[in-house]
């Protein structure tokens, strides 16, 4: 894979990827359109387009919950991390259901309409003076069309077009839509519910969300805490055994950044913690054939030189190592882009 506009292959694991992942949905449908029937309170009438409705609506907002859990998830627990390989797919499938939510929506409510079912849909939204009669079809469309927008440039393409930065930017907007949506539902389908699901649903995953985020913030602070510097400006990145072998250090530096230091056999490396994608954590990937393995989209890196294997072009910085006893001592000033270093041996004695 490379940074440069190229079409992506489905690889077995995408496939499998989206194949559960669209099984998974397809499930929950046919098992709320079964269940739900049933479960409603006594003298409750339910049409099949009211429940269609409420299907497509509850798998979206279930899908984008799971969505935003992915990222703590990984954080806390590397099991987790193939879940983040083809995130975006994750992303597209859920605006794919909120759209069929939307297109239910209007042919149930406004197909018989005299006025433009986009006129029909807000002038029959209004506040009546009172809180809960706050409208919550505009929450709802606004964060339909922020989806849209996440949904058209998720591919690499836009990616390099608009730059990690601002594209990194744009599909942070994902957390507004989330919070758009719980809007939409608390002035909505909320104020009228009799079942415990809904609520269950939408303020349970929500709490359980933030308390993800703010134990996987807690965590990576306790991590980031840079280690200090000596004389000549070397600083204690850990001791040898902190490495595991094949995988990552995560060693936090001064100005924001990070470098990851990997065990090879019985030799030590270090390249820059961010990929040059959209700035994965390296440090949490995997070795292959001398090759660092970003967790999130598969970009790989030589560790001697930090750059891509051919014909890619992608290039992080590398640093400089060395022991004193068992610790490991870390330049923080990157080498230029592409220069090599040689791996640091560990001593028969310190293996």
């Amino acid at each position: 894979m490379s940074v440069a506009y190229r079409p992506v292959g489905w690889t077995r694991s995408k496939i499998v990827y989206d194949a559960v992942l669209l099984a998974g949905v397809a499930l929950y449908l046919v098992a709320f359109l079964r269940v739900a029937p049933g479960a409603r309170p006594a003298g409750t009438l339910l049409d099949a387009q009211s429940l269609a409705i409420k299907a497509y609506g509850s798998c979206a907002f279930l899908l984008l919950t799971l969505v935003l859990m992915i990222g703590p998830l990984a954080r806390l627990d590397e099991r987790f991390l193939p879940l983040l390989y083809n995130r975006r797919h994750f992303g597209v499938i859920t605006c794919a259901v909120a759209a069929s939510h939307a297109i239910a929506v209007f042919d149930w409510y406004f197909a018989y309409s005299p006025l433009s079912p986009w006129v029909a849909l807000l002038a029959t939204d209004v506040a009546s003076g009172d809180l809960r009669g706050l409208p919550f079809i505009p929450f709802g469309v606004l964060a339909f069309l922020i989806l849209l927008v996440l949904a058209a440039t998720s591919h690499d393409f836009w990616l390099a077009f608009l730059g990690p930065s601002v594209w990194k930017a744009i599909h942070m907007s994902l957390y507004g839509a989330y919070g758009l949506v719980v809007l939409h539902v608390a002035f909505g389908a909320l104020q009228d519910t009799r079942n415990p699901g809904l609520p269950l649903l939408v303020f349970g995953g929500a709490g359980v969300l933030i308390a993800l985020h703010l134990l996987a913030a807690w965590r990576e602070r306790q991590r980031d805490r840079p280690a200090e510097r000596d004389l000549q400006g070397w600083m204690t990145a850990g001791l040898i055994r902190d490495v595991p072998s094949g995988r990552g250090l995560v060693v936090p530096l001064a100005d924001g950044s990070s470098v990851a230091i990997f065990r090879e056999n019985d030799s030590l490396a270090a390249i820059s913690n961010l990929c040059a994608h959209q700035n994965g954590p390296l440090g949490e990937g995997r070795l292959r054939d001398g090759c660092v393995i970003c967790p999130w989209h598969g970009y790989e890196y030589r560790l001697r030189d930090g750059c891509a294997p051919a014909p890619f072009t992608e290039r992080v910085a590398t640093y400089r190592l060395r022991l004193e006893g068992e610790a490991i001592l870390l330049d923080p000033r990157p080498n230029p882009l592409g220069t090599a270093v040689e791996p640091l041996v560990i001593p028969g004695a310190l293996r």
